[in-house]
């Protein structure tokens, strides 16, 4: 289990640190508004209204011993870069703030951000992939050029083997992982359902219809796989 602080409880920073939560994480969910962090107080590990740009209250939560810290102040910049700047100082292992704009982005990084995120650049960009292409289930840029994708396979490619489809050669980019769901009945009649994670997939593995398939490489050639 990890600790995290998200700082801003606007929609975004609300949906972080439930999402965080979740996953079985730790959260210190904070905001200036005493209204917004009763909202979540019973979804996060503590939640507290404090000034997130002032030094003193982050130093009583021990924000130095956190793994990350996330600044989602949406719609004020000022309190979004000074409280980067102030978790910076306070020797926060991670910081990663939201930006609204590539203006943002570059000042956040200036002042020490070790991430910067744009969501609705992230979105757009997301649901472009999507419609440009609906098998995608998921999108996660590793690096700038790189990426990985969960896609379903596609009609064309139920009943092929791995050799046969050739990833690398035809497409290049390279098959990570398998994912099946796997129905079987058991001696009393009742349907059971699996899911199985080929982890190293054989080259004679036959693709079925609803297979999900983890592949890596270049944007531009993940782009390009049959929709």
């Amino acid at each position: 289990m990890k600790r995290f602080m998200v700082i801003g409880l606007g929609r975004f920073g609300q949906k972080l640190a439930q999402s965080l939560t979740q996953a079985g994480h730790e959260v210190i969910a904070v905001d200036k508004r005493e209204d917004l962090v009763e909202q979540v107080r019973d979804e996060v590990a503590l939640a507290v209204a404090m000034d997130a740009t002032d030094a003193d209250p982050l130093k009583a939560q021990s924000v130095a011993d956190l793994d990350a810290v996330v600044v989602c102040i949406g719609e004020d910049f000022e309190a979004n870069a000074l409280a980067t700047a102030t978790l910076k100082s306070l020797g926060v292992k991670i910081v990663i703030s939201r930006a609204s704009s590539e203006i943002q982005r570059r000042i956040l990084t200036a002042i020490g951000a070790d991430q910067v995120v744009l969501p609705e650049e992230e979105v757009a960009e997301r649901l472009a992939g999507n419609l440009a292409n609906p098998n995608i289930i998921e999108h996660l840029e590793l690096a700038p050029g790189h990426s990985l994708v969960q896609i379903r396979a596609p009609a064309e490619w139920y009943g092929l083997t791995l050799t046969e489809i050739d990833f690398r050669r035809k497409y290049e980019v390279n098959l990570v992982a398998i994912k099946r769901t796997v129905r079987e009945r058991t001696a009393e009649g009742t349907e059971t359902v699996e899911e199985q994670v080929m982890d190293l997939p054989m080259a004679h593995t036959v693709l079925r219809e609803g297979d999900v398939l983890v592949l890596v490489g270049a944007t531009d050639s993940l782009a390009n796989l049959p929709s």
